[in-house]
């Protein structure tokens, strides 16, 4: 198997665009030597805990509604070119995402954080719901097999939040500065959402590589 560590945010639109396109990709190559493993960035360190209204937050972020409306019309071309259904108008608020992070570093330790982080995406992008609520979380949590009272439990501390916290300082310390970002074999970096067809090249020459 070859390591692929993906940096991203559950609410960060082209990491959602860039999953899609991975998705697509291994689909059609189902032999593939991916293990991927899914780690944290956080598009807003500073966030307040509870978040914070969608449009004061997008307002305020890109220099008011004609900045906004400027940064997400290419993402909402994007998604409908790759077929996303994104739903902007049920997006009322902006989550801090650290609980969320939390949530994917647990359901990495049972084999579980790719169905958590495509609940996470789903639950936010197209079912305009706060991911960093705890009940949301738990009801992603216990959907994807995991046990709801001891997310709940785990939720109501602070458990890993320093280690989330370090993570993804240590990412932008080694230069990340943009999500997503894919790592193939620790060695080779992709950033940004790429399409279907060179993470198709990708698998095929991983591929090669192996049988010689």
């Amino acid at each position: 198997m070859v390591k692929l560590d993906i940096l991203s945010d559950p609410i960060c639109p082209w990491c959602y665009i860039g999953k899609s396109y991975l998705d697509r990709a291994l689909e059609a190559h189902p032999e593939h030597p991916f293990n991927i493993e899914w780690h944290p960035f956080q598009l807003n360190p500073d966030m307040p805990a509870e978040g914070m209204d969608r449009r004061e937050y997008l307002e305020a972020k890109f220099g008011g509604q004609e900045g906004a409306l400027r940064v997400y019309g290419p993402i909402a071309k994007t998604a409908e070119e790759a077929g996303l259904d994104i739903d902007f108008a049920a997006m009322t608020r902006t989550p801090n995402t650290l609980d969320a992070h939390r949530l994917i570093h647990w359901a990495g330790l049972e084999g579980r954080q790719t169905p958590v982080v495509s609940a996470l995406f789903r639950a936010y992008f197209k079912e305009g719901r706060d991911i960093g609520d705890t009940d949301v979380l738990v009801d992603v949590a216990e959907k994807a097999g995991m046990d709801p009272a001891m997310v709940r439990h785990l939720l109501s501390g602070d458990a890993d939040s320093d280690d989330i916290r370090a993570r993804d300082e240590h990412a932008r310390a080694r230069g990340v500065s943009g999500v997503p970002c894919f790592i193939v074999a620790n060695q080779h970096v992709l950033s940004g959402a790429q399409p279907p067809e060179l993470w198709g090249e990708v698998v095929e020459e991983i591929l090669e590589q192996i049988k010689d």
